[in-house]
């Protein structure tokens, strides 16, 4: 049986294919549109994934829509009404989207799977999923857990913001949901919009930049705007707030509270910018303790899985592993709207067709993340030479041995190989790589080839094996999704002079024997690397312990600031050229960037929007 799941409309939309339970692929549409979140209907995803498959529509038995259109349209409407007269130009301009187009969603899904195949039967094979189920089957179903609690935490679905559910085999069952407006992903994009940065999108540079400040208004947030309960549960004090009626997420009650106005986004970031982001982060990871503390209490199973946006904050996450109130847990890599796409698939085929699950056997079914496309060889050559691209074609092991070195010269390095990845991480399928001793890394790579803000931390990848030996952390975290802090006898003893410095003046310290991976605060956001799921990446990172005794690697999305991570080599090698990367490895193609013609460099200025 094959189920396609999509998710579109809204942001990050998505397309996922299971048969016979197994996830075939799944893939955002942003990477063959180009466009950073794209929301459109998944055409190119969707071919894809059937061409992964094998298959066309009609070979599909379900299509799943990963939320209920009309169920939103309830919400708003309410919404509206309950605030009204308040919020009448923001109503104005929502209604004739809603009427014209997201209304009728059904008809228009229709319309759009007809283009595939004039026979699509819609009337049977169309199913749809309730949001915060589609989150909840995307983190439990290919989690390797029997039975777990599954917490769910995102803006908002239909109506529901904050969901737990218990799945056992393959049954999910909804036990509690906390509603719209109370939202904790509304709550942190409040914020994200008040620090100037882009809602949807900016939340992780508050993430990032919450270490360099101090939560001094933690009390203010937890006194004023959101009361929180014992069991983690919570309410947002509306009159602070503009995002049910308004066309911003916050209101001038909010900015005098905190006694600044809400920050133009290229303006500079202040010590004030800083605090803000530390003490919204603090409130969260509080809730989010509250929350699992509560769940393992009330439910005493020993495994939690986690999805929906707020599943991203891999700091909060890491504070709930070292909690220890639960024994195990899982996060759904693609943990946003575009892990719907596959939770809605996951869901139709295991609770609406009540078809078994199989076993894990101690690993996850997500193949490691690696689930989009994938270029031959030849293809690769072919690709490239029609690109004007000068590379060597070389084979496994002197390919891997001249990366090694020149990454251990500091050079930085665009790297694709295999599938892509699904979900907002670059886990060695298309990533950026650089040096982790290198002090220089962290902003050469944000300044000259991400061409972003200087603050925004890197990962490393570390090999599975030597984790322990660099991180308080021994466990799986193969998706990136969990930080951790640099082992003390890996950390170096800052002076008191460096001790007292305070924001940015932090930035450029040595803090440990990698300090292009290591935060502020000495965390890193780990990536454990696995040879059963990335045998490539892991030799490389294995020879490059052999040259420098290290096994870990800066990696970052290889992509510039405002544009997806690449897809195809003609992505990567634009991207080459118009970055300051040294080499580009695709496939078993190497390139040079001083032996590329200097007619096919690349000015990015102005081709993609700011994030």
């Amino acid at each position: 049986m094959r189920v396609l799941g999509v998710s579109a409309f809204y942001h990050d939309s998505a397309a996922a294919l299971i048969e016979d339970g197994r996830i075939v692929a799944a893939a955002q549409e942003e990477r063959f549109s180009r466009k950073k979140h794209d929301a459109s209907f998944p055409e190119h995803a969707i071919l894809y994934c059937l061409e992964e498959a094998n298959t066309d529509l009609a070979g599909v038995d379900y299509v799943a829509f990963y939320d209920k259109p009309f169920l939103k349209f309830e919400r708003l409407l309410e919404t509206y009404l309950a605030f009204a007269p308040r919020g009448f130009k923001s109503f104005s301009m929502a209604m004739p989207v809603w009427i014209k187009e997201k209304l009728f969603q059904k008809d228009l899904l229709r319309k759009r799977f007809k283009s595939f195949d004039d026979g699509f039967d819609w009337q049977n094979k169309l199913l749809f999923s309730e949001h915060h189920m589609s989150h909840a089957a995307s983190a439990f179903f290919p989690s390797p857990y029997d039975e777990a609690v599954v917490l769910t935490m995102d803006g908002v679905g239909e109506w529901a913001t904050t969901s737990v559910a218990i799945g056992r085999g393959n049954t999910l069952e909804v036990e509690k949901e906390i509603h719209f407006p109370h939202s904790l992903g509304l709550l942190y994009s409040a914020f994200t919009y008040y620090a100037g940065f882009k809602v949807n999108s900016g939340e992780y540079k508050v993430m990032g930049l919450a270490p360099y400040g101090e939560p001094k208004y933690a009390d203010v947030i937890k006194d004023t705007l959101v009361d929180i309960k014992d069991d983690g549960s919570f309410r947002l004090d509306q009159s602070y707030f503009n995002y049910c009626t308004g066309l911003t997420m916050t209101n001038d009650r909010f900015s005098d509270l905190f006694g600044e106005p809400v920050r133009a986004p290229e303006d500079l970031l202040t010590p004030f910018h800083m605090d803000i982001a530390a003490s919204v982060q603090a409130v969260v990871e509080e809730i989010v303790l509250k929350l699992t503390r509560s769940l393992r209490a009330e439910y005493d199973l020993p495994n939690l899985c986690l999805a929906g946006g707020v599943a991203l904050n891999c700091v909060a996450n890491g504070k709930v592993h070292r909690d220890g109130a639960f024994e195990n847990i899982w996060i759904q890599p693609a943990a946003g709207d575009a892990g719907g796409a596959l939770g809605a698939a996951l869901g139709a085929y295991h609770i609406h067709q009540r078809q078994p699950r199989a076993t894990a056997n101690g690993m996850d079914h997500m193949s490691g993340g690696y689930l989009g496309p994938c270029f031959e060889q030849a293809d690769i050559e072919e690709r490239l030479t029609a690109a004007g691209a000068t590379f060597h074609v070389m084979d496994d092991d002197a390919l891997i041995d001249r990366t090694a070195s020149a990454l251990a010269d500091d050079q930085a390095v665009g790297w694709m190989a295999g599938r892509m990845e699904f979900g907002p991480r670059a886990l060695g399928g298309r990533s950026i790589l650089g040096n982790p001793a290198s002090p220089a890394m962290q902003k050469t790579l944000n300044l000259k080839v991400k061409y972003r803000e200087s603050f925004r931390p890197f990962a490393p990848a570390i090999l599975r094996e030597d984790m322990a030996d660099w991180f308080d952390h021994d466990a799986d975290t193969p998706y990136m999704l969990i930080v951790a802090d640099v082992k003390e006898e890996r950390r170096r003893r800052m002076s008191a002079s460096e001790a007292a410095l305070f924001g940015i003046d932090k930035l450029n310290v040595v803090r440990s024997e990698i300090p292009a991976v290591t935060h502020v605060d000495y965390s890193a956001r780990l990536q454990s690397v696995h040879r059963e799921t990335n045998p490539r990446f892991h030799a490389l990172l294995s020879a490059f312990k052999a040259k420098t005794g290290c096994p870990v690697l800066v990696n970052t999305s290889f992509n510039i600031r405002g544009e997806p991570i690449v897809c195809t080599p003609e992505d990567a090698f634009r991207c080459f050229m118009g970055t300051e990367l040294d080499l580009l490895v695709v496939g078993n193609c190497l390139l040079r960037k001083d032996e590329q013609s200097v007619d096919l460099k690349v000015d990015y200025s102005d081709s993609f929007e700011l994030d």
